[in-house]
């Protein structure tokens, strides 16, 4: 099963980058989040993209080579 779901402690762990900048980034709302009830959630498909969006955009041609290779792993 694809866990698609993270919490913030993954994500920082993901980012490798400390938890209290995730929370911080959350309530400020800079990376895609969602608060259930008292605790932030991640959806790791959106912080990839998230993610890929604040890469220089010199770098375009390489994102949307690494974007159509995944594409093509998830539909075989």
């Amino acid at each position: 099963m694809n866990n698609d779901i993270m919490t913030l402690e993954e994500i920082a762990g993901y980012l490798k980058v400390k938890p209290q900048t995730i929370y911080t980034w959350a309530q400020e709302k800079k990376i895609p989040a969602a608060k259930i009830g008292k605790e932030w959630r991640f959806k790791k498909s959106l912080i990839d993209e998230w993610f890929l969006s604040h890469i220089d955009d010199k770098f375009s041609e390489l994102i949307d080579s690494v974007r159509t290779k995944e594409k093509n792993t998830e539909n075989q």
